[in-house]
C-alpha cells in the first residue's frame, strides 16, 4: 500500500480531548495519526501533503450519540411546537407512520449532512419505525452513511407494543419480537464492522422499556452478548416514568434495567435526567453511559441531567442533538453550546468549562459507543478532525479560540476530516447537491405532514 503523510500544520489553536498538546500540529499517515507535534518541531519522515492550519482551531472529529434522522421532516411542526414528551409523541407518530423508504433516505442525508457540516464525523441514530414497506430502513441509512463518508452506530430499534397492548405507538409502525430479532442478527451479519476505522457499527435499541415486552428487552440483551454489541435505549427522560414503570412492573427504571440483564458497560441511556442519587451510583459502578440532549430537554420542557453527579459515580457522560423533530437542529457545535449553558445553571461555571463540554461532545460520547480509535487526538487514533475559522464578525473581539468556538457560537466548520480524507473543505460537502437535497427533503416534508 501506498503512504501518503499529511500534516496538519501550525494551527491556531488544537484541542487534542487528552492531557497532551500539540501546537506544531500532528501527521497523518494513511488515515491515522502518527505524531503530534511541539512549537518549532516538524515531522520525522518525509511529507506528501502540507495543510497550513495557522487560521484555525483543530477539534477531534465530534461524535453524536443519539438522534433521529427521520425525524428531519417534521421540524417546528406547528401542532406540537408547544407539546411536552408524550403528547409531542402521540400526536407525531400517525404522521410519521406514513415514512416511505424514499423519505428516510432523504431525511438521513439532511440529517448526515448538516452533522457533517458542525464538524461531527460519527453519529448514532435511532430508528423504531417500521410501517410495511420500510423493513429495510438500517440498509438504506447504511447507503447514506458511506455516500456521506462518515462514520455512524445504527441501532437495530423496536417497538412491539402499540396502543392495544399498552404501548405509545399505532399497529402499523410495530413489529413482532421474531421479526425484530431476525432483522437484528441479519443487519449484524450483514453491515457490523469490528476494529480500529470501523465505518458501520450495528447496536440493538428497543425504543423504551414501554414501548416492548419484556422478554423482548431480555432477548436483546441476550443477542447483544453473544454478538458482542452494544445496547441504546430512551431512559430516565420524563418524570411520568417512574410511576408508570411502577405500575407497569412493580419496580423503578434501573432495577426494571438490572432484571432485563442491560444494567453494565455495553449500554448507553439518551437523557438519563431523572435518577435518584442511588440509582446514578448503580448506573456508574455498572458503567452505564448517558448521552446529554440539551437541546431536546430544553425544547420539550424534560429536565437537566445530572452530568457531573453521574460521571462522579463512574458513568460516561456523551453529547447527542436527539432527533430533529425536538431539537430542531443535527448541529453538535450548537448541541455543546447549549450543553455548556445549562450545565452551568446546575453546577455553575467555574466546574463546566468549554473544554469539558468539547471532552463530552469527542471523547465522552465515543466511548458511549465503545470506540477508543476516535474522539481523540492522539498517535494511533482515526485522523477525523474537524477545523473552524474565527473569520466572522461573531468571532471579531475574542481571545481564546477554543472558548470562542462555544461562547461565539460556532456552528459551521471550514474543514472536517474522515480517516484522512477531506469530507468538507471551504465549509462545503464535494459532490453534495445541497439546493437539490433541499428541494427533495422540503417535497418529502410536505408530503408527508399533508398524508
Amino acid at each position: 500500500m501506498t503512504t501518503h503523510r499529511i500534516w496538519i500544520k501550525n494551527p491556531l489553536a488544537l484541542f487534542t480531548a487528552t492531557d497532551q498538546s500539540a501546537p506544531g500540529g500532528l501527521v497523518i499517515e494513511n488515515g491515522v495519526i502518527t505524531e503530534l507535534l511541539v512549537a518549532g518541531a516538524t515531522p520525522s519522515l518525509f511529507i506528501d501533503e502540507t495543510f497550513d492550519a495557522r487560521e484555525h482551531v483543530v477539534l477531534p472529529g465530534l461524535v453524536n450519540a443519539h438522534h433521529h434522522f427521520y425525524q428531519t421532516l417534521t421540524r417546528a411542526w406547528g401542532p406540537v411546537v408547544n407539546e411536552p414528551l408524550f403528547s409531542w409523541l402521540l400526536t407525531l407518530y400517525p404522521i410519521w407512520a406514513r415514512l416511505t423508504p424514499r423519505a428516510l433516505e432523504l431525511a438521513s442525508k439532511v440529517a448526515l449532512a448538516e452533522l457533517l457540516l458542525s464538524g461531527c464525523t460519527t453519529t448514532a441514530d435511532h430508528h423504531y419505525l417500521f410501517p410495511a414497506g420500510l423493513e429495510e430502513a438500517i440498509d438504506i441509512q447504511v447507503g447514506a452513511v458511506r455516500e456521506l463518508g462518515m462514520r455512524a452506530m445504527l441501532t437495530r430499534d423496536s417497538m412491539n407494543l402499540s396502543k392495544v397492548d399498552g404501548g405509545p405507538p399505532g399497529k402499523s409502525v410495530v413489529q413482532t419480537a421474531e421479526v425484530i430479532l431476525a432483522d437484528s442478527e441479519r443487519l449484524i451479519h450483514r453491515y457490523h464492522e469490528r476494529g480500529d476505522g470501523a465505518q458501520i457499527q450495528i447496536a440493538l435499541a428497543p425504543c423504551s422499556p414501554f414501548s416492548v415486552t419484556t422478554d423482548l428487552m431480555r432477548s436483546c440483551a441476550e443477542l447483544a452478548e453473544r454478538y458482542d454489541v452494544r445496547l441504546h435505549t430512551h431512559l430516565g427522560e420524563t418524570l411520568d416514568e417512574q410511576p408508570f414503570c411502577a405500575q407497569r412492573f412493580g419496580m423503578r427504571t434501573v432495577d426494571y434495567l438490572q432484571s432485563v440483564g442491560w444494567l453494565g458497560p455495553r449500554t448507553w441511556l439518551a437523557h438519563g435526567i431523572h435518577f435518584n442519587q442511588v440509582e446514578m451510583h448503580r448506573l456508574g459502578a455498572a458503567g452505564v453511559g448517558i448521552c446529554h440532549c440539551p437541546s431536546s430537554n430544553m425544547r420539550l420542557a424534560s429536565g437537566i441531567c445530572h452530568t457531573l453527579e453521574l460521571e462522579n459515580k463512574g458513568a460516561i457522560i456523551g453529547l447527542g442533538v436527539d432527533g430533529a423533530a425536538s431539537n430542531d437542529a443535527s448541529n453538535m457545535m450548537l448541541e455543546a453550546r447549549q450543553a455548556l449553558f445549562i450545565q452551568r445553571l446546575r453546577y455553575g461555571a467555574k466546574k463546566i468549562t468549554p473544554e469539558k463540554v468539547l471532552g463530552w461532545a469527542t471523547r465522552g460520547s465515543a466511548r458511549l459507543l465503545g470506540r477508543r480509535d476516535i474522539g481523540e487526538l492522539a498517535v494511533g487514533k482515526q485522523a477525523d478532525l474537524a477545523l473552524f475559522k474565527l473569520d466572522e464578525l461573531r468571532f471579531s473581539g475574542s481571545h481564546d479560540p477554543i472558548a470562542a468556538l462555544l461562547l461565539c457560537g460556532a456552528d459551521r466548520a471550514d474543514r472536517v476530516m474522515v480517516g484522512g480524507q477531506w469530507k468538507v473543505c471551504d465549509g462545503q460537502i464535494p459532490g453534495l447537491d445541497i439546493a437539490g437535497l433541499i428541494a427533495d427533503h422540503k417535497l418529502a416534508a410536505r408530503e408527508l405532514v399533508n398524508g
